[in-house]
């Protein structure tokens, strides 16, 4: 059973009331995202769940940072964890559903780690169906909102599984998004990818950069390349 909490170096995310917990390959994505935005911009995290990619952005840089979480426990528990940190004041979340959400200025860059298991089986609660599955967000519509409520300079940032990622990036091209990078993610040097992280904007990118992270040895210890994107929010790194 998860822990209901998980500490990093400078603050604590409690996850008891979510139905998502704390994730390697949302620290990556946090982690990885956390060097490309704006350091004095706005950003937004659709999504936001327990506030974990909006605190790991927050720690480095100084950009006001909004979260939009549907689930009501997940966004309560956000909530108090935002608000329980040095940035709390950059930091703001907001409950409903994304796809009715219009912000009345537009956002520098916009990430997610959206509930992506469209067509696996669904899970038992209701809780972790909205989590984990896009029946209440498909990925069109989940760029129809980036699209939205993104500047036209803007750009944007999101975790699917690797088998996914073509298929996105079809649904991105159609709405005028370009592939600028692509962090391909496995699990160890013997195991396929299985995650992949895509930076999107609107300039006309004709060739994206795809650059590659393992996160264990053979011997399971973390790689090198993995201990320095984590070492700044890992308690043991």
């Amino acid at each position: 059973m998860p822990n209901s909490y998980f500490k990093f170096k400078q603050f604590t995310i409690n996850q008891g009331k979510c139905a998502m917990k704390v994730c390697t390959d949302a620290c990556i994505l946090g982690a990885w995202f956390s060097h490309k935005i704006p350091q004095d911009g706005m950003v937004l995290d659709i999504g936001a769940g327990t506030g974990l990619l909006m605190m790991m952005l927050a720690q480095r840089s100084q950009s006001g940072i909004h979260g939009f979480e549907i689930d009501p426990a997940a966004y309560a528990q956000c909530q108090d964890n935002i608000g329980q940190n040095d940035w709390q004041e950059r930091l703001t979340v907001f409950h409903g559903d994304a796809r009715d959400f219009q912000s009345p200025f537009k956002y520098d860059f916009i990430i997610s780690n959206p509930p992506f298991f469209e067509s696996d089986l669904h899970s038992a609660s209701d809780q972790e169906k909205i989590a984990k599955h896009s029946t209440h967000l498909t990925l069109e519509e989940l760029i129809r909102v980036m699209d939205t409520n993104l500047k036209p300079d803007g750009s944007f940032g999101i975790l699917l599984p690797y088998h996914r990622w073509e298929y996105f990036d079809q649904l991105a091209r159609r709405q005028n998004f370009s592939l600028k990078e692509q962090l391909v993610v496995k699990q160890s040097p013997k195991h396929t990818p299985f995650r992949s992280i895509l930076h999107y904007t609107r300039a006309k990118v004709h060739f994206a950069t795809t650059h590659h992270l393992t996160i264990q040895e053979i011997d399971r210890v973390y790689t090198p390349e993995f201990v320095e994107m984590l070492k700044d929010y890992y308690l043991y790194l």
